[in-house]
């Protein structure tokens, strides 16, 4: 399958970055990569997880987030990469969003 990285999953790839580079230098780095590995593994596993809102949820192995995704037409779309320590309302709300649906 192929492997799609919407917009708003990217913003927030790169907002998990930030957060982590400015935690500890080379670290937000590390997250990327891990976080990559993470969604590359869709291409073999896409589809065995539980489902959540409508989307797939992987969680990543690494580090506290969740990796949103729906299947279609041969594609794996990743909607949200999110920081599964919030508070899960606004979770919800992030996925109920025009932008995920």
């Amino acid at each position: 399958m192929k492997i799609r990285l919407l917009q708003e999953a990217e913003r927030d790839l790169e907002i998990g970055a930030d957060f982590y580079e400015a935690k500890y230098e080379g670290l937000g780095r590390y997250f990327t990569d891990c976080l990559t590995s993470d969604i590359e593994s869709l291409r073999f596993y896409g589809g065995i997880h539980e489902q959540y809102r409508g989307f797939y949820r992987s969680l990543a192995k690494r580090f506290p987030f969740s990796i949103f995704y729906k299947i279609s037409d041969g594609w794996i779309e990743i909607y949200a990469i999110l920081d599964a320590r919030q508070d899960p309302r606004r979770i919800d709300t992030l996925l109920e969003s025009p932008k995920t649906n």
